[in-house]
């Protein structure tokens, strides 16, 4: 028999007390951090103080606010979700950062965490040759590369991609957020089919990349968010491959491509030996996103074939 746990809502009074309760608890249960968190006390105040509407680096004073009773109670109902369920603290607030954006996120999309945000703040220097009018987000998911890329270069025209229906919705959702009708569309497309004689001067990726052995362990908070996003094929490069074949159509001589394969780069290289992909440091931590330009692609293009 399984002993029901008693609620905590009249012992814990404050902000400051429930952050130290979930951070004791997440810690306690063995939790996975890694969508926008690394540690049990950032977990914490991401979920408790979205979940209070509040801003995650509000004033220290205010943790010491006492809470009504339906606060403390909703507190203990999402903190227990995210032990009981482990799904990302993302999925429970509905809201994830990427770029310094919020972004609305939920289980029809991954839980923004590419560290190509590193990479947009630096307008993708000094690999892009020029400033870039059309953009391609591949594989939008939320859309939060692509709008970040739109923030970035105010003047570029954005389009966000994906095959999925569900996550073009999500995509569509966060345009109308940050109020980018004018500059951003999203559109349904199986790589480019739905993108035919569109030519763009960055393209720009996060893919499914994950491989099979990969995808298989995983802790569980990854594996609530949509499969179709996360793996693609024994090696995790069934997408990218394809993507490769392509993509040179629709980038224009100046243009630059860059993709995100993550943990799958090693096999990427031993694919394509040939090819002199450049792999981008980021200070704030990440790995396994290569940049390719329109003439390294023509060069070669029968490798890539």
């Amino acid at each position: 028999m399984i002993e029901k746990r008693e609620s905590p809502v009249h012992e814990l009074l404050s902000i400051r007390d429930y952050l130290r309760w979930a951070t004791s608890r997440f810690n306690s249960e063995g939790l996975f951090f890694g969508h926008g968190t690394d540690n049990a006390w950032d977990e914490a105040v991401q979920l408790i103080m979205l979940s209070l509407h509040l801003p995650w680096d509000s004033p220290p004073d205010l943790l010491n606010a006492r809470l009504t009773s339906d606060e403390r109670r909703h507190l203990v109902h999402v903190i227990e979700r995210r032990i009981n369920e482990r799904i990302p603290a993302p999925y429970i607030t509905g809201t994830a950062w990427f770029a310094g954006l919020a972004f609305h996120v939920d289980n029809r999309v991954l839980v923004p965490r590419s560290p190509l945000a590193e990479t947009i703040a630096q307008e993708f220097q000094p690999w892009l040759a020029s400033y870039p009018h059309r953009i391609l987000d591949l594989c939008t998911g939320s859309g939060c590369i692509g709008i970040a890329c739109a923030h970035t270069f105010t003047d570029a025209e954005v389009v966000l991609s994906d095959i999925s229906a569900d996550a073009i919705e999500v995509a569509q959702s966060n345009i109308e957020r940050h109020h980018l009708e004018d500059q951003v569309r999203a559109v349904e497309s199986d790589l480019f089919a739905g993108l035919q004689g569109e030519v763009f001067d960055l393209i720009v990726s996060n893919p499914p990349y994950v491989n099979a052995e990969d995808l298989a362990s995983m802790p569980a908070e990854f594996q609530a968010e949509p499969a179709l996003a996360l793996g693609s094929g024994a090696d995790g490069l069934d997408f990218t491959r394809r993507l490769l074949s392509e993509a040179r159509q629709h980038l224009s001589d100046n243009g630059l491509l860059v993709v995100e394969v993550g943990n799958s780069w090693p096999a990427l290289e031993a694919t394509f030996p040939g090819v002199p992909f450049t792999w981008l440091e980021f200070e704030q931590g990440g790995h396994g996103i290569f940049v390719l330009t329109a003439e390294q692609l023509d060069l070669h293009r029968a490798e890539l074939a």
